[in-house]
């Protein structure tokens, strides 16, 4: 089947479920506030699918192919004018004698690199010293901005307070691991627009994300994914949940660890694992020292980072093709379609090492599921905004605007690598180096230590999320169960311990890692892998009541063995592989890993759904009352869970007024919130009462909550005057002590 119509047909019955889950909610409808959201859900659908649909099926114009000339040649201009004119690249008939002499320059090396003989370092000493600037700014940062963390909470949500703008940025930084720029740039260079379709597929799940686990996550505030199970499912089920995540987690930090040792082995030519292991050093410094915090600021500026220098590095390619439809039309055709082209031999699209369909299995749905319903730092992520609605809007933004922006970013490198070969400026390259040397031959010095730098920084941002998580898993749900009576200072020391031994032991995957062809392979087996028995038993517990114990804990274990017994048999996978042959490999103990490492994915998720279902309707279901605020439907009660009292998702007008100290230091609900005291003419105002959820925050807004806290109204006090509130000591000392003639702003929550 085509795979544009294949995608839209199995993504848009994952959509539709989503959005009937919405309607029955209330979230989406035809008037109001719901029907803003239906609006909004396919207004970004429809964009996906025009997009998608316009690169697989428009009509396009593509400039003629040229080899590269004179490539060996030792007067390069001699032979150059002594071409045809028909053999002549027309951008470099355009170009100065200097500046073809410096695309031989790259030739010889591109030669090179294919005989495996040495070459010389990439860049400048300028680069090298614009690259360790960064690495220290970004230690500089995070240090800065982690001080003073006193609990757990605060190390792994950063006190629950940012804003969606700081929060949708830090997203994409995690996102965007270092692996993404290589990874992409490869699958880019050799397949063209369809590396985007990673990234423009994840809106099937917005309506499930947005209105049915998001509201049950942020209002339930647990710790991490496998409390969820816990109190989902049992004890059993966070333990078996615990060594799943962790799995996924570390071998994720050790996928990113083998990416950056790896492009310092291109660029440097040091030794993957100790280029790796100094690389980690640096973010497990910062994380071990401010936690969640660091973590959201660092990722700030390198989000920032990333995505101008990505940009940049595109932009350098169209100047020098001779602009944008240029360096469009030298693109070949068959790599501006979204999805890889149809592969006459094998009747599939694409090939056995990147076809469509296994693509959108293990991508689109195993994987991407994963990240926004499991993954522990998008969780913690979500968790930490100032509110629901924030983390909503850090979501969408994400998705609508800063994703696609991310697609152009990480393959850019591979998409100008294949313009400048079509049109003969350089010869063909090969794939894994398409983005060092495009970035290389495009930038002058310090630009192109600026572009390595950006690496850096999306090795750094995807590392200190997955630390942070796997931090938060071992103290929450190892730690803690052995020894509950553990002070918040104990706590706070195992999650730096933990944030230090996880970066090493990364870095002792990175051998491990080091065994397959590309990162890509090792990205995409290891996922396909480990994903779906989580995946399968997190939506059938949030989305199906019935769902029981014991069918997620024959999800998660059954599923897991059958998926490894795929690996030991992979011809179990053929019925399910859509027509995908099996790959050839050398023969050996888990040599299967890399046949059908795309189609695992399906394979997966039938398996476990199918266990998942079955086993439901041989076991009891848990009553309603025993998992209200944890299901679909019961948000309300998750509501009371944070704040200690029932309330609705809605938000009061932001105001700002004068604050004085005053107050109990009770903490209220689960949140461990504390107490403020208003004026009856503020909570008119505010329209609220005794018991009610507000935030309070410094009036400049460009800190992204920096300064801001949750606090819980205990008392409307009829001898305030005017618009007042006054806080307890603690709130005072963090959010008005040195700027006591500053108002503070205040909004009543839910």
């Amino acid at each position: 089947m085509d795979p544009f119509i294949y995608q839209y047909l199995v993504g848009g019955i994952v959509f539709l479920i989503g959005t009937i889950y919405g309607i029955k909610q209330g979230y989406i409808g035809t008037q109001g506030r719901s029907l803003r959201n239906l609006i909004l859900i396919l207004v970004g659908l429809g964009f996906f699918a025009g997009v998608q649909g316009y690169l697989q099926y428009g009509s396009m114009k593509t400039n003629s192919s040229y080899e590269y000339p004179c490539a060996q040649a030792d007067d390069y201009e001699a032979c150059f004018s002594q071409l045809p004119s028909a053999q002549k690249p027309p951008v470099l008939v355009k170009k100065s004698p200097q500046e073809r002499a410096r695309t031989q320059e790259v030739a010889q090396s591109i030669e090179a690199k294919k005989q495996k003989r040495d070459t010389p370092k990439m860049g400048t000493n300028l680069d090298y010293g614009i690259m360790i600037a960064y690495f220290l700014a970004m230690l500089g940062i995070g240090t800065w901005f982690g001080r003073g963390q006193s609990s757990t909470k605060d190390f792994f949500f950063g006190g629950q307070r940012f804003s969606w703008w700081l929060i949708s940025f830090s997203l994409v930084a995690t996102t965007i691991g270092s692996y993404s720029f290589v990874k992409y740039s490869k699958v880019a260079y050799t397949y063209g627009i369809a590396s985007s379709q990673t990234y423009m597929n994840d809106w099937f799940w917005i309506p499930l994300l947005l209105f049915g686990w998001l509201p049950i996550l942020y209002f339930s505030r647990v710790v991490s994914i496998p409390e969820y199970f816990e109190r989902r499912f049992g004890r059993t089920a966070r333990r078996v949940s615990t060594i799943l995540l962790l799995a996924y987690l570390i071998g994720y930090v050790g996928v990113n660890l083998f990416t950056m040792g790896k492009a310092l082995n291109i660029l440097l030519g040091w030794d993957i694992f100790y280029a790796a292991a100094g690389v980690a050093s640096i973010s497990a410094v910062y994380v071990t020292f401010g936690g969640q915090t660091s973590v959201i600021m660092t990722d700030l500026f390198q989000g920032f980072m990333l995505l101008l220098t990505g940009l940049i590095l595109l932009f350098l390619g169209m100047e020098y093709l001779g602009g944008p439809m240029d360096f469009w039309n030298n693109l070949p055709r068959s790599h501006r379609m979204a999805f890889p082209d149809y592969d006459e031999e094998l009747k599939i699209y694409g090939d056995t090492s990147y076809p469509a369909v296994g693509i959108f299995w293990q991508d689109a749905m195993a994987n991407s599921a994963m990240f926004y319903f499991l993954n522990q730092g998008m969780v913690m992520r979500l968790m930490a905004a100032k509110s629901i609605n924030d983390s909503r809007k850090a979501v969408i933004s994400m998705l609508a605007i800063l994703m696609p922006i991310a697609a152009l970013v990480v393959a850019s490198g591979g998409w100008v690598g294949k313009a400048l070969s079509h049109a003969g400026v350089l010869p063909e390259m090969e794939a894994s180096t398409a983005f060092f040397v495009s970035a290389e031959f495009l930038s002058t010095p310090g630009v192109f230590g600026l572009i390595m730098a950006a690496l850096t920084a999306a090795l750094m941002s995807t590392v200190d999320t997955l630390v942070t998580a796997v931090s938060a898993i071992v103290v929450n749900d190892l730690y803690k169960p052995l020894k509950p009576k553990a002070t918040e200072t104990e706590l706070l020391k195992m999650a730096r311990i933990s944030a230090m031994s996880v970066s090493i032991i990364g870095i002792l995957l990175v051998p491990i890692f080091m065994q397959f062809d590309s990162i890509y392979s090792a990205h995409g087996a290891f996922t396909a892998a480990v994903t779906p028995p989580l995946v399968v038993s997190l939506l059938l517990g949030v989305f199906w009541r019935r769902f029981t114990p014991f069918a997620a804990i024959c999800t998660m274990i059954g599923g897991s063995l059958v998926i490894f017994a795929s690996i030991l048999y992979p011809e179990m996978i053929t019925p399910f592989a859509h027509g995908v042959p099996m790959k050839e490999v050398e023969e050996g103990f888990l040599s299967g890993k890399g046949q059908y490492k795309f189609m695992r994915g399906f394979f997966g998720l039938f398996v476990c759904f199918t266990i998942g279902i079955a086993t439901t309707f041989m076991s009891k279901a848990r009553p309603i009352e025993e998992i209200k605020g944890l299901v679909w439907g019961t948000v309300k009660d998750a509501i009371a869970h944070y704040k200690g009292s029932y309330g609705e998702e809605s938000e009061s007008i932001s105001l700002l007024v004068p604050a004085g100290k005053g107050g109990s230091d009770t903490l209220y609900g689960e949140g461990r919130l504390p107490a403020v005291c208003i004026s009856n003419t503020l909570a008119q105002r505010l329209n609220a009462k005794e018991q009610d959820l507000i935030y309070v925050s410094d009036q400049r807004g460009w800190l992204g909550g920096l300064r801001s806290a949750h606090a819980i109204i205990e008392r409307i006090d009829p001898d305030l005057e005017g618009e007042k509130i006054t806080l307890c000591n603690q709130l005072h000392a963090q959010l008005v002590e040195g700027r006591e003639d500053r108002p503070l702003r205040v909004q009543r929550l839910y």
